[in-house]
């Protein structure tokens, strides 16, 4: 059906929100993203440093580093697919519900990977011989399991909040659940610190010990279900469900209507998807390899050390976009983060301890977090209310396939360019030189995002009932020409 944004409904009365509920709802969608991120930096870990050797066995480290990250890429494949599925849903059936199913596909897949038979079997195993082929089918499998789900948590979380926060604070209130991101970075980091920090002289491959951060995510998926259960709906959707305002091929709709908000949804997240996945991935995996060999938990360390800097920017950029505006706010991060690829990645090329933690809290926790801190209100007053939830995922997980899936596996193509290119693996540092065309990608990647903020129109204090988009909105076209 088609909907004139002049015309007048008798308004269906919203969901009282009070200040228990917006509490609740911040640990619901907190708690959703922790999860999310224990599992991103969980499996970014793993696929570093132990998936390698116990699922793509082989003589070759560079390329089982490959295999490793293309499983890792393959969960954000398939994300569109969950952001489409769940985005349909969220729009019809409402936040709540999507909110409940994608966190149980995402924690019962991580959990689910810590009782996986590995290729070869190993001390860990308790199936007595390795499975084989099977082991590598079985953890994809389950990659895209975490995938479908996490293809619609972060835009739900963050439409939730959007649409519970009163307007003045609708920048900073809607940047809390992103500090799921850096509860969950933490807890990841912190397990696998202590895992490796535990005895120096066994491997983590030749124990069960891998497994006990993947059994972990039961924990958190328990608290989210219990919290998300008692959770009130959105007012918006609430307000919207009566007027059956959410069109009968929401797809083909939201691509004719809303086709360049989405092109501009995926700029802007160039930057913040590709250098989270760039820094906690593929940097980790560039200070841990041959080249650069730097020994023990320093990659797990760094993220500890960068996620707590980024609980303090996450909400203080949420703040900064009521203040000073969505897009002026979310453009200074990006443009930060373009001026600091270079330096940041030679300082990694050293291969000192301290440097490495220095440079990965600022990159990380600073330039990136900061872009996903400013965002989330951004995102959500972009598309108009009858479409958001599938907006919103359908732009945040087209990036994530095209920036932060695809950004490790490029990454570990560049390093194994550059230890061919200077002399191959049995030559002591050879690879080290792969931070340059790294910090390039980064750049590219940054540069793409800084564009996009320029072709974004401001929308700070825009009504999340209206149905246009905010390139349709011309106050919001103003506000950014002014």
């Amino acid at each position: 059906m088609s909907l004139n944004p002049q015309t007048t409904h008798p308004q269906a009365p919203a969901a009282s929100i009070s200040t228990r509920d917006l509490a609740r709802a911040a640990w619901a969608s907190s708690l959703g993203s922790a999860l999310e991120y224990y599992d991103f930096a969980l499996y970014s870990l793993a696929s570093a440093l132990v998936f390698s050797p116990l699922f793509f066995p082989g003589n070759n480290p560079a390329t089982g580093l490959i295999l490793s990250f293309g499983t890792y890429f393959l969960g954000f494949a398939i994300r569109p697919l969950g952001g489409v599925v769940f985005g349909r849903l969220g729009d019809r059936l409402g936040r709540k519900f999507v909110l409940l199913t994608t966190v149980l596909l995402m924690g019962g897949a991580s959990t689910l990977i810590g009782v996986l038979p590995t290729y070869n079997g190993s001390a860990g195993d308790w199936y007595g011989t390795g499975a084989g082929i099977l082991a590598p089918i079985l953890l994809i499998v389950l990659r895209l399991m975490q995938g479908l789900g996490a293809g619609a948590e972060m835009a739900g979380a963050s439409i939730l909040m959007t649409e519970y926060a009163p307007a003045s604070r609708r920048g900073f209130v809607a940047s809390l659940p992103f500090l799921g991101v850096q509860m969950g970075t933490v807890a990841a980091a912190l397990v696998y610190f202590l895992l490796l920090n535990t005895n120096q002289a066994i491997k983590i491959t030749d124990t069960w010990l891998w497994r006990v951060p993947f059994l972990a995510s039961v924990v958190i998926l328990g608290v989210a279900i219990y919290i998300r259960l008692r959770l009130k709906e959105s007012p918006t959707f609430a307000k919207l469900e009566p007027h059956e305002q959410v069109t009968e091929k929401p797809l083909r709709t939201l691509i004719n209507r809303s086709g360049k908000t989405l092109l501009l949804g995926i700029g802007l997240r160039m930057a913040e998807n590709g250098g989270s996945s760039i820094y906690q991935a593929l940097a980790v995996a560039y200070v841990s390899s041959a080249a650069i060999g730097m020994k023990g938990p320093i990659g797990a360390l760094s993220l500890v050390f960068a996620a707590a800097v980024g609980a303090a920017v996450v909400p203080l950029a949420g703040w900064l976009t009521d203040k000073y505006g969505r897009v002026r706010t979310y453009r200074a991060f990006a443009i930060f983060q373009l001026i600091a690829a270079f330096p940041i990645w030679y300082a990694l090329s050293f291969g000192d301890t301290v440097l490495t933690i220095v440079v990965v809290s600022i990159g990380l926790g600073v330039g990136t977090w900061g872009m996903f801190g400013a965002q989330s209100a951004l995102m959500c007053e972009l598309f108009g209310s009858r479409q958001r939830y599938l907006g919103v995922s359908v732009a945040r997980e087209g990036s994530a396939v095209i920036a932060g899936g695809i950004a490790p596996l490029i990454g570990a193509w560049l390093m194994s360019l550059a230890v061919t290119a200077e002399g191959g693996s049995t030559v002591h540092g050879a690879g080290a030189g792969a931070w340059l065309p790294i910090a390039g990608y980064l750049a590219l990647l940054t540069a793409i995002t800084v564009a996009a903020t320029f072709e974004v129109p401001e929308t700070k204090g825009r009504s999340l009932e209206d149905p246009r988009d905010a390139i349709h909105d011309k106050h919001a076209v103003q506000l950014q020409g002014s």
